[in-house]
């Protein structure tokens, strides 16, 4: 028996390139557009860690060596903060 068109899924061709723009410009309204590169980096160094992290793990896995609170799995410098020039004049005011 074939569905017919009543039966379809809802969800088929859920995405337009529409709704991504409308998508954006929500988000651009909401938190402004100083504020996005700054959630895009914080983003970013997430989406490293977890990669990161879970190449670890499936390293961990294929060795059969598990990892523990005394052996880390990275050496990274701590994350200095870096004021923008915009902030540097407004605390000199």
């Amino acid at each position: 028996m074939v569905p017919d068109e009543s039966e379809a899924p809802v969800l088929r061709n859920a995405f337009e390139p529409w709704h991504l723009i409308l998508i954006i410009a929500v988000l651009v309204l909401l938190f402004g557009s100083k504020k996005l590169p700054d959630m895009a980096r914080g983003l970013g160094r997430s989406m490293r860690i977890l990669k990161s992290e879970t190449r670890a793990l499936q390293d961990d896995e294929r060795t059969g060596t598990p990892r523990t609170a005394e052996t880390p799995r990275t050496a990274e410098a701590p994350h200095q903060e870096t004021a923008t020039p915009h902030q540097e004049s407004a605390a000199r005011h």
